[in-house]
């Protein structure tokens, strides 16, 4: 029994299209690799392809079968690589899953260091704020900005961010800049970031803490979005400062009381499932994200 060489003979008959087009590839006889199909299906216990005379099409658990195959034989590849070639590069694909907003400001500019350090490297990157089942979906990497909650993941921070309470110049000159965060309650607005929390928590002059909610003009998923809107004037935006920051930078934001807002800095973390192989080039990727980001990241405010 040669496992690997049915990960292969699978991968092919994926790949090509059919089992007949597979055999042509692999220079063998039709009915060998048919017949390696149905004893790799035997030995699994499952069904990885429902098959016609006109196509074939994979099961769930054959989609599952083909993305770990991919990865085993790339892994295999990059072990044989470096040990061919001690000073060699990294090499492979990394599928990513990343936030929108921080993925395409921040992440992105990252990915292209890395990969003109490491030009073999093939990224394949899905831009979403939902969470994704990593395993399920075929993912080797995803970046979350959260508390996380999912025991089956690793966890590494790659940085963090922290709520910025911000408005426009043209906003404050229409509500008026208030004084206390008290003074949010007298006819302010604000536009609602789904990510952070309705209610806005603040420390008084005395200690004591004061809540505020006040009305929504705006309501999204998107904080790159939200953050277009309070430069337009639209209400005040508590949003995360990598956002956030060139607005502020630029004046067209202007921070409300940073030394009293109580929100917490939140992290970015690189998460993985626990019960797979973290390859050379996907541990290399994730200790880059650490060194390039650091501990005090370039968008930070105060």
């Amino acid at each position: 029994m040669n496992q690997f060489e049915d990960m292969q003979t699978f991968v092919r008959i994926v790949e090509a299209g059919s089992i007949t087009k597979a055999a042509e590839q692999l220079d063998i006889v039709k009915s060998a690799v048919s017949r390696k199909l149905t004893e790799l299906e035997k030995r699994l216990g499952v069904t990885l392809l429902t098959r016609t005379t006109r196509s074939q099409i994979l099961t769930d658990s054959g989609r599952n079968y083909y993305q770990e195959c991919i990865r085993i034989i790339e892994d295999l590849a990059e072990v044989e690589s470096s040990i061919k070639d001690e000073h060699c590069s990294f090499a492979g694909k990394i599928r990513l899953s990343v936030p929108f907003s921080f993925g395409l400001k921040h992440l992105a500019p990252a990915l292209r260091q890395f990969n003109d350090a490491h030009p073999n490297i093939f990224f394949d990157v899905d831009f979403n704020d939902r969470k994704v089942d990593l395993i399920e979906d075929g993912y080797d990497l995803a970046i979350r900005i959260s508390n996380l909650a999912d025991s089956s993941l690793i966890a590494r921070k790659i940085t963090s961010m922290t709520p910025v309470l911000c408005a426009s110049p043209a906003y404050l000159k229409r509500y008026g800049e208030p004084k206390a965060p008290s003074d949010l309650n007298n006819g302010h607005v604000r536009l609602r970031y789904n990510l952070i929390t309705d209610a806005w928590r603040f420390t008084s002059g005395d200690g004591a803490e004061v809540t505020i909610k006040i009305p929504v003009t705006v309501s999204s998923n998107n904080g790159s979005y939200l953050c277009e809107e309070a430069i337009a004037g639209r209400g005040l935006l508590l949003g995360p400062d990598f956002i956030c920051y060139q607005a502020i930078s630029a004046g067209q934001l202007i921070p409300l009381f940073c030394e009293q807002l109580t929100g917490k800095a939140v992290n970015a973390y690189a998460v993985y499932p626990k019960t797979r192989h973290l390859s050379q080039r996907v541990r290399g990727l994730i200790d880059f994200l650490v060194a390039y980001f650091g501990d005090t990241p370039y968008w930070r405010i105060n």
